[in-house]
């Protein structure tokens, strides 16, 4: 290097190592603030959950819209999710309870949404990660709930319907399909082992690439690429943090048939949150077995102006031929045309469970 570019870049790397010592001093400050905040609910008898969706959701709200760049949305809602997630780890870690193990989209998802401090509690089933959180041996549950190639979870609604828990977040996440393998080409896997939606979701390219190999449906993806790790002629379908964990190569990247292929997590815990500006709220109803008993359900959302965002049916468990719908409105049950709605709601439909409100999700 020239002495003219080695000065300039000495000038501009001093000028950096300052801002760090600036931006040290100033994440200490806040985490001291937030160490405060706890001090001060326990002293009003509030301590009670350290977690307040509706809080964070308007702190990365008020950060994105203040963004002046060139660092991007996306990126300073990650920097700030992992500021406030150390911060609640210093009056106490958050258990997050997910489908495992290691390596799935679910620890993904729990990762973007609670951060790295959290500790993470992988499960061997969805039900298990109910269970969890419901016995209290997790603070926070991350289920899958729906995706956007493949439809519902139809697992997760079912334990909805008989669940205390509540919704209090989401978590909306990016899915890229990537075949793990330790073998170096195509022509030497002869099976492939994933979740069945994965195998789903890479359907038309598993038939276009990999026609001949066996498609095997395990639990998660994170047990395919453990299977498909120990094993010759074998590969995975899983995401970029299997492959990680596994210490799988990509033998082939991004091979779902959708490139929007995404997937929407909803995260559950013992109470739902407070009004944040920009929220949801779900529901389970149910109809009577006559004509028009659905437009009638439905009715009250358009007479209060409230915007439905999702309407799925489940058979309903307990009477054969029987069916519940899933609802998401735009709005807080607190909202008064949300609140309206529902009250309305309540005097017509046999059946209603209001399985919480909660801050859109931060992409």
């Amino acid at each position: 290097m020239s002495g003219d570019l080695q000065s300039e870049l000495a000038v501009v790397r001093t000028l950096i190592d300052g801002v760090d010592r600036q931006l040290l001093d100033l994440l200490n400050q806040r985490a001291r603030y937030a160490q405060q905040v706890g001090a001060i609910k326990a002293r009003h008898g509030e301590a009670g959950f350290i977690y307040r969706p509706e809080r964070e959701a308007q702190v990365l709200q008020r950060i994105q819209a203040i963004n002046p760049g060139p660092l991007s949305n996306e990126s300073v809602t990650w920097f700030f999710r992992e500021v406030m997630s150390a911060c609640l780890s210093l009056e106490k870690p958050l258990g997050i309870a997910f489908l495992g193990p290691l390596g799935t989209f679910s620890e993904s998802a729990a990762v973007k949404h609670f951060g790295h401090a959290a500790r993470l509690m992988p499960q061997v089933s969805i039900d298990d990660v109910f269970r969890e959180v419901e016995a209290h041996h997790a603070d926070y549950a991350v289920v899958p709930i729906e995706n956007s190639t493949e439809g519902a979870v139809g697992r997760t609604l079912d334990l909805l319907l008989t669940t205390p828990l509540k919704i209090c977040g989401e978590v909306v996440l990016r899915i890229h399909q990537h075949l793990l393998s330790r073998e170096s080409t195509l022509s030497d896997v002869s099976k492939v082992y994933s979740h069945a939606q994965s195998l789903a979701q890479c359907h038309e390219w598993l038939n276009r690439s990999l026609p001949q190999a066996q498609r095997i449906p395990v639990g998660s993806n994170a047990q395919a690429a453990q299977l498909a790790a120990g094993e010759r002629a074998a590969a995975a379908i899983a995401g970029q943090a299997a492959a990680e964990r596994y210490q799988l190569p990509e033998l082939a990247s991004n091979i779902e048939d959708e490139p929007n292929n995404t997937t929407r997590f909803v995260v559950l815990g013992r109470h739902d949150a407070g009004p944040s500006g920009r929220d949801k709220t779900s529901l389970i109803m149910s109809a009577h077995n006559q004509t028009g008993a659905l437009g009638s359900l439905l009715a009250p959302f358009s007479e209060a102006g409230v915007s439905m965002t999702r309407l799925e049916s489940r058979p309903a468990r307990h009477t054969l031929w029987e069916y519940v719908f899933f609802v998401d409105l735009e709005g807080h049950r607190e909202d008064a045309p949300v609140r309206s709605a529902l009250a309305e709601l309540g005097r017509r439909a046999p059946y209603l469970k209001l399985l919480g409100s909660y801050p859109v999700a931060a992409y």
